[in-house]
């Protein structure tokens, strides 16, 4: 019987899946970017019922921009997700490097593990990211005041 745990396969990063989604992800991502106007800062509400998505630019460099998107609490108990997310524009891919309250997301783990980590949970973390972006794209607004204002004139 411990024949069969030990010889369990080895996870393997599936390659071809985390570039696709990587590319999907920076494109969705520079689409969001133009609303920086050049500043480091853009505040998004999402949906109707107020919830904020703040994006920030934590490092430009030539071939890398470092940023952070963190949605609002949604209770007291239950935090807002944040993803540090790194964009690499020569390839043209995004990937998160790093999930908060956790820690830096790594490529795969062990499994089982002492902290229950997935063994593909870069990738889950990725694809998140990609419906998360995708969800500001169709219900995401930057000018929260312009809009809230046409909202109130077309309802009057």
């Amino acid at each position: 019987m411990s024949d069969n745990w030990t010889a369990r396969k080895r996870y393997r990063v599936d390659l071809p899946e985390l570039l696709s989604q990587g590319e999907e992800n920076y494109a969705r991502l520079m689409r969001l970017m133009q609303s920086l106007d050049g500043g480091d800062h853009a505040r998004f509400e999402v949906g109707h019922h107020g919830r904020q998505l703040d994006m920030r630019v934590l490092e430009r460099c030539p071939y890398t921009t470092e940023m952070s998107l963190q949605q609002d609490t949604l209770h007291a108990l239950l935090p807002g997700p944040s993803l540090t997310v790194r964009l690499y524009h020569d390839a043209r891919l995004a990937e998160v490097t790093e999930v908060t309250p956790f820690r830096r997301v790594q490529a795969r783990h062990e499994y089982p593990n002492p902290a229950m980590h997935q063994p593909d949970e870069k990738q889950q973390w990725n694809r998140f990211l990609g419906e998360w972006l995708r969800h500001v794209h169709d219900h995401g607004r930057t000018n929260i005041a312009l809009w809230r204002e046409q909202v109130g004139t077309r309802n009057a």
